[in-house]
This record gives structure tokens, sequence and C-alpha cells, in this order.
């Protein structure tokens, strides 16, 4: 057995990750490790390890097949920029996008799962407009239209809220 099993490991990265910023006001850049872990452990996910796929994994289960897009954010209190997403390439092989929230501490707060289709949409409306970055979208952007598939609060939503209705 490894004298560090990856749930300790990334505990540990969360509370050094916090402690950092809380005393330099600067990020580490561990913020994608800790979304790919969580998301996959959360939403039944199998990672890849090939980075060039343009997707992080693969759904078991419900999702059974589909190739799943991770992108997480931290929301720090005293930040004033409006959060985004990184940039979304719409010609890339993923069927869904995974948005993880996490607080100070980098602990999972919400995730939002939105399809291809709903993402695609919104690039080619926001596209013509020359003042935005081709692929980019704000958080806001991606609730109103992605689901809501887990919470901190219930883990697991047995009933999707969806914001299309």
């Amino acid at each position: 057995m490894d004298l560090y099993s990856i749930d300790k490991l990334m505990h540990e990265t969360r509370q050094l990750a916090a402690r950092y910023r809380q005393t330099t006001g600067s990020t580490l850049p561990v913020t994608g490790e800790i979304s790919r872990y969580d998301v996959a452990k959360a939403l039944n996910l199998q990672l890849t390890d090939d980075q060039t796929l343009g997707y992080d994994a693969i759904g078991l289960g419900d999702r059974e097949g589909l190739r799943i897009l991770i992108k997480g954010r931290v929301l720090f209190e005293d930040s004033r920029s409006t959060p985004r997403i990184g940039q979304l390439k719409p010609d890339e092989r993923w069927d869904n996008v995974v948005l993880i929230l996490f607080d100070d501490n980098y602990e999972a707060v919400e995730m939002y799962e939105a399809t291809h289709e709903d993402i695609k949409a919104v690039l080619k409306t926001k596209s013509n407009n020359s003042n935005k970055k081709r692929g980019a979208m704000s958080i806001a952007q991606f609730k109103i239209i992605s689901q809501l598939v887990w919470t901190q609060e219930n883990g697991v939503e047995s009933e999707i809220w969806d914001n299309h209705k």
C-alpha cells in the first residue's frame, strides 16, 4: 500500500492551496487536478490519462460512454472580477462539460453539467461580439444553460434541477 492514499493527498493539496492563497494572495495551479478528481468520484466517471484527447473522462453508469470535459473554478470571497470558465472549443471531441465550483478552501460546493449542443449554441451567438474571447463564457452564463447535478449538501441530485424548464 502506498504511503499516502489519493484521498489523503487531495485533502492535503486543498489545505496547502488554501493556506498559500491566504498567505501570498496568489493561487497554486492545482484546481484542474482537484476538479478532475472530485468530479470523477462524485459522478462515476473514469478519468483519461491522455491529455490530448480533448476531454477528461468517460462516463459510467447513467453517463455511460459520454466524453466529459471537466472545468473547475475557485470562487474567492474577496474577488471583484466576474469569474469565467476557461476556453471551450466546440470543435473538440467532448459530449458534455461539467463545471465544479469550489469555496476558498478548495472544497467542492456545486457541479453543473451542460451538453455540447447547448454550449455550441451559446458560443455561436457570442462569437458575433468581437469583445468576447472565442470560447469564453462566464460562470453565470454556464449556470443558465446547464443542470445542477451535485451539491455539497445533497451529493448527487436524485432529481436534477434543470434551468431549461
